[in-house]
């Protein structure tokens, strides 16, 4: 088995079932990565899981790591750890064990990064809005805190769907960007508002009525197109394929590395 080559150096938690885990290299350095790449984090299936969890739903070869992959939330400058954004998966083999990790823990991070969820192929005079929900967020985190002082002449937005107003994490200092970044417009957008504690005065409902309200058209005051715009998709699978519905409906098309498009999705999850 693998040696456990990482150290939890902090876990945030945002939410019931949803943190924020800052984890670095132990006798390594980290490889330089492009802002919305992954990274696989690994457990052996000795280590102890959340009391609160449930069985796994599949079987784990007690002799191999649990390795799973996880966007990178952090800037790309930041070369002192690795930060990611993760939901708990009550039956799953890896969140349960990752959640149990106190600061200081071990755990095994693979010496590379992976993906092409970036927004290296994107011209820079095109504006570029981000659609996630829950977690989908976390590469947007780090194309932001990369890219967002440095890439002059494009807009942007972050659409971010969740339950509740809670589960919107990094809403604190995306709302800090776009006080400082008169380019960035944040939309966030919830599911839940009868269990509020206190009223929303947000969007409701799901991330395509955001599309289909062409409320971005209307912050933007410009008409959204798939010659001005580059549409990121990220998160659960139902919203990726419903956005993508409606993208190929109103004339975009899905960008490949042989093909450029005006969407982009992840794939790796």
């Amino acid at each position: 088995m693998e040696e456990l080559n990482a150290i939890l150096q902090q876990k945030i938690e945002v939410a019931p079932g949803l943190c924020i885990f800052r984890i670095a290299p132990l006798g390594w350095e980290l490889p330089e990565f492009k802002p919305g790449q992954y990274c696989p984090l690994g457990l052996p299936p000795t280590a102890k899981r959340v009391p609160y969890s449930v069985p796994e739903a599949k079987y784990c070869p007690p002799d191999k790591l649990i390795k799973r992959p996880y966007s990178i939330a952090s800037s790309s400058s930041q070369n002192n750890f690795l930060e990611f954004y993760i939901k708990m998966v009550n039956n799953g083999a890896m969140t349960p064990r990752l959640f149990a990790l106190q600061n200081g823990d071990k755990l095994w991070m693979r010496e590379k990064v992976f993906g092409m969820f970036t927004l290296d192929d994107i011209p820079k005079d095109k504006n570029v809005i981000f659609f996630a929900t829950g977690t989908g967020l976390s590469p947007y985190m780090s194309m932001l805190r990369s890219h967002l002082t440095t890439d002059s002449g494009r807009k942007w937005a972050v659409v971010h769907g969740a339950l509740n107003s809670w589960d919107l994490g990094y809403r604190d200092e995306i709302i800090a960007m776009e006080k400082f970044c008169p380019e960035l417009k944040y939309i966030p957008i919830i599911s839940e508002p009868a269990t509020e504690p206190t009223p929303w005065t947000g969007k409701v409902g799901f991330l395509d009525q955001v599309w289909k309200d062409r409320f971005v058209d209307q912050v933007w005051n410009e008409k959204v197109t798939s010659e001005n715009t580059m549409i990121f998709l990220c998160g659960h699978p139902l919203m990726v394929s419903g956005m993508e519905e409606h993208l190929l409906a109103d004339g975009f098309s899905l960008h490949t590395k042989k093909q450029p498009g005006s969407y982009i999705k992840e794939k790796f999850g």
